[in-house]
């Protein structure tokens, strides 16, 4: 089977517009976490997310296209606009026919549904927006990114809560894989910063009042962001054969179900499925160097990935880096696979591991070596990136550093 490798990367987060600021910001432990001025925040608990800054989609889509994008869509055709351009694709008619496009996303457009709902039970007006359905579809960001590449083959969108992402770039690679496509653009993006979604997390009680402090002791919950990543997936031959970079190389992936609660994880399902991205890669525990993991920032979630790696590794886990860059992009929910995967690759690409930014005080449930704060140089040859999703639906994508 051909080895298959990430040639463009694309990012729009908190951290910045860009690839590079997104990168920049992770290595210097930047916290993207802020109080946001928006009327929707104006009757919710918490003030505080992640939310895209500068953002002006006149800057990269036509106006005609602008109007039939909602926030999200308009997220993953930017950030694969800057994948595309990374890789230098020069799309060939086999790549148009049967290149894949995958994408993960949980909430798609419902803000436009959202409007809707407002106008009819606010406003008492008889009429939605026509557009609604096309901009709240889950699959428009598929859709628009097949339409401005003229890509005609295998795409679609995967919606499994916050590993949406990860299942698709799994989903892709496995693809590229086996040669069913030739190449493939996969990722994730999301925006669910707004009220209705907002109110919707406050019941949950999940969500902080001020920052995320994934793994340590006074951690006080998870921070929604927005934002998207779209990566591009070649075979290593044909990507050599034109010249291409490669920036690293995916090289297993794993997914499993807990078949327990809808809500609270369990150490077994994320254990099967980092297990399950070792033997699809063909690794042993003791050549993975550093996990970026899921690391939410809730009490559960913590403790339960912490056992959930300890299960998977046993003794190894002691020499193992861990961090969760959601410390700094928050949680942006069916894109953080993709946000992740892309931190991932790029840790391994550079030699140094992001950090777990808010850091305080060290929790005895999530006894790992967590990257407190500062960015750490070094070279790592193998890396897991795990997403954990409500519902107990666990991806995990296995990556190797290009040497």
């Amino acid at each position: 089977m051909p080895r298959v490798v990430i040639t463009g990367i694309g990012v729009i987060s908190a951290l910045g517009l860009t690839r590079d600021c997104f990168w920049q910001g992770l290595v210097a432990g930047r916290c993207g976490i802020r109080a946001v001025d928006s009327p929707d925040f104006e009757e919710i608990r918490f003030k505080h997310a992640a939310n895209v800054e500068g953002f002006d989609p006149e800057r990269y889509l036509p106006a005609k296209d602008i109007a039939l994008m909602d926030r999200f869509t308009q997220f993953g055709v930017v950030a694969t606009q800057e994948a595309m351009a990374q890789a230098r694709l020069e799309l060939t008619q086999a790549m148009r026919e049967d290149g894949a496009i995958i994408t993960g996303s949980c909430i798609g457009g419902r803000s436009a549904e959202e409007q809707g709902y407002r106008e009819l039970y606010i406003h008492k007006r008889n009429r939605v927006h026509p557009l609604t359905i096309p901009l709240g579809m889950s699959n428009a960001a598929t859709s628009h990114i097949s339409m401005q590449f003229g890509m005609q083959g295998p795409a679609y969108t995967i919606s499994t809560a916050c590993a949406s992402s990860a299942h698709a770039i799994g989903q892709a690679f496995h693809m590229v894989r086996s040669g069913a496509a030739p190449m493939a653009l996969a990722g994730g993006t999301e925006a669910p910063l707004y009220f209705g979604n907002l109110k919707a997390w406050e019941a949950m009680r999940v969500i902080s009042k001020d920052t995320c402090r994934p793994f340590s002791a006074d951690r006080s919950g998870m921070v929604l962001g927005e934002g998207a990543a779209m990566l591009v997936l070649e075979p290593l031959e044909a990507a050599l054969a034109r010249g291409a970079k490669p920036i690293a190389e995916i090289v297993g992936f794993g997914m499993s179900a807990d078949a327990g609660h809808i809500t609270q994880p369990c150490p077994e399902g994320p254990a099967r499925a980092m297990r399950m991205a070792l033997r699809d890669a063909g690794l042993a525990p003791e050549q993975i160097g550093y996990i970026n993991a899921h690391g939410t920032a809730t009490d559960a979630n913590d403790r339960t990935e912490t056992a959930a790696i300890r299960l998977t590794f046993g003794a190894h886990a002691d020499k193992l880096a861990v961090s969760s860059t959601k410390s700094m992009h928050a949680h942006t929910l069916g894109a953080a696979g993709a946000i992740e995967a892309a931190a991932s690759a790029l840790a391994l690409a550079s030699g140094i591991l992001p950090p777990t930014a808010n850091y305080t005080t060290p929790d005895p449930a999530c006894d790992l070596d967590i990257i407190p704060n500062t960015a750490r140089t070094v070279q790592v040859e193998h890396c897991l990136s795990n997403s954990f999703a409500f519902g107990g639906l666990n991806a995990v994508l296995a990556l190797r550093a290009i040497s």
